[in-house]
């Protein structure tokens, strides 16, 4: 990969310049705040690109206009924030069911309903268990700083490829809006816009291809089923997380994202002041990195997870660690905007057991 020189954006332009460094040739969005920079720098800079950047008239239509462009190979990207996101699960069950790739972003925003326009994570059910009709799974990439924005909007292109199925990065209006140093680098192999043996690209002098998710004969839904299942399966082998002074913790706090980044900082100030804590953050939230988080229970660690929500994640890491251990949960509620020191107090009580 060849690297440039270090720039100073916020999380939503790390997040368009990685897609555009993925070779991202079409881009459908619609307003909404935290992400709307997003939107902007496509505009300007896909066609620059060689792309194509449509204003969709609805949420609906975007993610729509996505799941043609993915049917024909094309490496494409939708973007919008909670509210914006659920009008588009259908489509997002819709190109899960059919296995097509494609790249949604979510920086997620405060809710229910409306909400407001801060951050928040209480949009974990919705990507992790398939927030549309249906079985089915997204892969779920969690950035805490610019650099990951940057890195995983790439890898969520190669992992939409690879897997043929829809890939989500889950940001929120802290990562989104927060201006920081990143070094933008462009990876060297990139493989082709979807391979050749089923894009949608004409059938002239072929066998006709056919991309659906509905299956009306016998047998045949289940058959899809199971087939969509061994990939989802499939895809454990490259859960990952950070593990943060674990070692010789003996609590560990489970966080993800923006807020596993600031848990991070109370983490340091409590090791500085000779108190045992580590952190787990997870950097792929479908698939759940089990495995290491379970290595730690099996050493006797107790374990704190915070959200920026009432209680989601929170129940990957009891099923994780539940044959061992059990997590004590703190909820930050949305429309707070968290700091380390809040997460002192909280630490503390569960590093005594109380």
């Amino acid at each position: 990969m060849s690297k440039t020189v270090r720039i100073f954006v916020k999380g939503n332009e790390a997040v368009s310049r990685g897609a555009l460094a993925a070779k991202c040739r079409c881009f459908f969005g619609y307003p909404i705040t935290p992400q709307n920079e997003i939107p902007e720098f496509m505009s300007s800079e896909m066609p620059k690109a060689g792309g194509e950047f449509v204003q969709a008239e609805s949420e609906v239509a975007a993610a729509n206009m996505l799941l043609g462009a993915g049917a024909c190979g094309v490496r494409a990207m939708t973007s919008s924030s909670s509210p914006g996101v659920s009008l588009k699960q259908e489509a997002i069950s819709y190109m899960a069911g059919s296995e097509i790739p494609a790249v949604i972003v979510n920086m997620n925003r405060g809710g229910p309903g409306l909400g407001d326009i801060g951050p928040a994570q209480g949009d974990y059910y919705q990507s992790t268990r398939g927030g549309g009709h249906g079985d089915y799974r997204l892969l779920v990439l969690a950035p805490s700083t610019g650099q990951e924005a940057y890195d995983m909007t790439i890898q969520a292109f190669d992992l939409a490829f690879k897997y043929r199925n829809p890939v989500m990065v889950l940001g929120d209006a802290i990562l989104g809006q927060m201006k920081e140093p990143i070094t933008p680098w462009i990876p060297e192999n990139i493989e082709s816009e979807g391979g050749e043996d089923w894009r949608l690209d004409g059938a002239n002098g072929r066998e006709k291809r056919l991309i659906k998710s509905l299956f009306l004969e016998e047998g045949a839904l289940a058959g899809q089923n199971q087939k969509l299942q061994a990939k989802y399966d499939a895809m454990k082998e490259m859960a990952d997380a950070e593990l943060f002074d674990t070692e010789d913790a003996e609590l560990v706090v489970c966080a993800y994202g923006s807020i596993g980044r600031i848990a991070k900082s109370a983490v340091r100030k409590l090791r500085k002041e000779g108190k045992k804590v580590g952190l787990f953050r997870p950097k792929t939230l479908y698939p759940f990195p089990e495995k290491p988080l379970l290595k730690l229970a099996k050493e006797g660690k107790r374990f704190l997870t915070v959200e920026h929500n009432l209680g989601q994640m929170v129940d990957d890491v009891r099923l994780a660690i539940r044959t061992v251990a059990d997590s004590d949960f703190f909820p930050i509620y949305p429309g707070n905007l968290p700091t380390p020191d809040d997460f002192e107090e909280p630490i503390l009580k569960s590093l005594e057991g109380k």
